[in-house]
């Protein structure tokens, strides 16, 4: 073994229990509160730790480090050396005091940037990698407000709702953490390349998997049991039935934190999960100031006069949701059509025009769309557009390849990845 100072040991001793393969957070807890450091659990006999522990437990603590753990150490200590980054111990004072909460806290974490906030009043924010265009704007609208108020936002670094919640969070003085599962010396999705980066120099970017740990399904169930474990609650913006993001509901709620879910439409297909959690006692929520109410967090700070309104508009107080922008003077030379001739007439003009640019109409009818196949009578509600304005308008995009019908008179925005037939 290397020639290392102190600490370098003790990052020794950590890595090997946190490298060994088959000892379980939760059993490794067990043995450190019996034996106390790393160092004195490699002093023990087998016996001794199987009677804590349990058998496997025991031999997988005792088991000699692999011939690559030097090469490990170093990687961890020179990723370590690096501006901004961490590692953090379980006996260290910077842990962070929430996770201890946790039955089975994770005996080494990787943190890129402020380890402040870490140790704040922090709420989750998670939901579907799918997100439709209005939860990712709820999504950032209720991180902002709650960043804004002084809550830390945690969430997961995907695609979608946990994407957006970083951004709103990182627009207030609370800030964010992503909690990955992958290496801290990694990003996924590549997508989120700049996004990881500003949030490693405004946020914290934290990591329970060695580095080099690439993007694998079975490590994102335990990423979300750390979601739960840092925070005093849970929101669920939008999520499938079988969601990850239920699962960190499910996790949340047995650690004894908050769940607080958004309502959507019973014809959306990424409402059910959060309709489920609220069925089985989620709290419905409509404002960031509900949950900050729930969880006793104080207000926001007083701020400027000129500044109030936004404020106001952030926490949903007293303003109506933004409307769809005013279409110019006048209704269309489509929405004038009173007949099913001047309605053929208007149909073939949009045919003809298909290829410029989108209209007012076109760009309102995509964003009522989002990502889920919807039915003419939920366009109709959603736009307020008239029958022949609406046909026109979906013919137009259709032949724009913008717009794809689907069986069962339903229509979705097309895109690179196949719809799902199933939904509806």
């Amino acid at each position: 073994m290397h020639s290392l100072p102190a600490t370098d040991f003790e990052i020794a001793a950590w890595l090997r229990l946190s490298l060994a393969p088959g000892l379980k957070p939760a059993a490794l807890r067990l043995l450190l509160t019996a034996f106390g450091l790393p160092e004195a659990i490699f002093d023990e006999t087998q016996a001794a730790l199987a009677a804590v522990a349990g058998e496997a437990a025991a031999r997988a603590a005792l088991a000699p480090a692999g011939p690559e753990f030097d090469a490990q150490l170093d990687a961890v200590l020179a990723w370590r050396d690096l501006p901004g980054n961490q590692v953090v111990m379980l006996d260290d004072p910077a842990y962070p005091p929430a996770l201890l909460t946790m039955p089975d806290p994770p005996p080494l974490l990787y943190i890129k940037g402020r380890l402040d906030l870490l140790h704040t009043r922090a709420v989750a924010l998670v939901g579907s990698r799918s997100a439709t265009p209005q939860g990712v704007e709820d999504a950032e609208r209720f991180a902002r407000a709650l960043s804004a108020a002084g809550v830390t936002i945690v969430s997961g670094l995907a695609l979608g709702i946990d994407g957006a919640a970083h951004r709103g969070a990182l627009q207030g003085v609370g800030g964010t953490v992503a909690v990955i599962g992958t290496g801290a010396d990694l990003v996924y999705p590549s997508a989120h390349h700049a996004l990881a980066r500003q949030i490693a120099v405004q946020g914290a970017i934290l990591s329970e998997w060695p580095l080099g740990t690439p993007a694998r399904a079975a490590n994102f169930p335990q990423r979300n049991r750390l979601i739960a474990g840092l925070v005093s609650g849970v929101v669920i913006v939008e999520a499938a039935m079988r969601s990850g993001s239920l699962i960190t509901a499910r996790l949340a709620n047995e650690m004894g934190r908050d769940i607080f879910a958004l309502p959507g439409s019973i014809h959306a297909p990424l409402s059910r999960g959060c309709h489920r959690m609220i069925k089985q006692g989620a709290r419905l929520v409509e404002t960031p100031d509900e949950i900050l109410e729930d969880l006793g967090f104080t207000q926001r700070p007083a701020v400027k006069a000129g500044s109030a309104a936004s404020l106001h508009t952030l926490f949903g107080e007293s303003v109506e949701p933004p409307k769809a922008p005013a279409h110019p003077a006048g209704p269309s030379a489509a929405e004038h059509a009173a007949t099913r001739e001047d309605a053929a007439r208007a149909v073939t003009q949009a045919a003809a025009s298909s290829a410029q640019t989108p209209t007012a109409e076109a760009q309102q009818l995509l964003a009522a769309l989002g990502h889920s196949p919807t039915t003419l009578e939920i366009l109709a509600a959603r736009t307020e557009m008239g029958d022949t304005a609406l046909q026109t308008t979906l013919l137009q995009l259709e032949l724009a390849g913008q717009v794809t019908m689907l069986p069962g008179g339903r229509f979705m925005r097309a895109s690179h990845e196949r719809p799902r037939l199933d939904q509806g």
